[in-house]
């Protein structure tokens, strides 16, 4: 697939199924990932695969967190946390390794993660893997930071589900560019 097939078509695909990712096609993935945008070249992300039994273990731990929240929890939203990642045979989670730097603010730092996850997304597209991004709430918590083994200064920025297209992916929808393209400065 040529590079721009894969950007100007790729699409989310939530429902999957096995085989996960072989371990070539996952090598290709990661190497994606690396070749985000960074200055400075702090490489400020890092990435879990969550696969097999860990995917069940990684839903007690988003169940747990889910019963924290604030408000009213339902079991029905307990139940939906605790069987999130088993909606694909690998779960990537991605994580933002946001350090103090002179040049380079955490503002930047956190681009070049979702750079990065974004480059999985796309040499997913491109090799016929379905892939979509998910975060959620859940994301953000605390105790899935600590159950995760996030550190300091670490956060969760996305839960990446991939696997085998249950079906077709879709079609990508062509936006109207006017919409989104403006030269500067506008007319008076």
């Amino acid at each position: 697939m040529q590079a721009l097939d894969a950007l100007l078509n790729r699409v989310s695909v939530p429902r999957l199924v096995e085989p996960a990712p072989t371990a070539q096609q996952r090598e290709a993935l990661f190497g994606a990932a690396l070749r985000a945008p960074d200055h400075g070249h702090l490489q400020p992300y890092r990435f879990l695969t969550v696969e097999g039994a860990a995917r069940e273990q990684m839903g007690e731990l988003l169940a747990e967190a889910a019963q924290m929240q604030d408000g009213e929890v339902t079991e029905a939203m307990i139940d939906k946390a605790r069987n999130g990642p088993l909606r694909a045979p690998l779960v990537v989670v991605v994580i933002a390794k946001l350090q103090e730097h002179a040049k380079y603010p955490k503002s930047e730092q956190l681009l070049a993660a979702g750079c990065a996850a974004h480059g999985i997304l796309l040499a997913a597209y491109a090799q016929g893997i379905g892939a979509v991004w998910r975060t959620g709430d859940l994301a953000y918590s605390a105790h899935v930071a600590k159950g995760l083994g996030l550190s300091e200064g670490e956060q969760v920025i996305a839960f990446l589900y991939l696997g085998t297209p249950q079906k077709e992916p879709r079609v990508a929808e062509k936006a109207d560019l006017a919409e989104f393209v403006s030269a500067w400065p506008g007319e008076a």
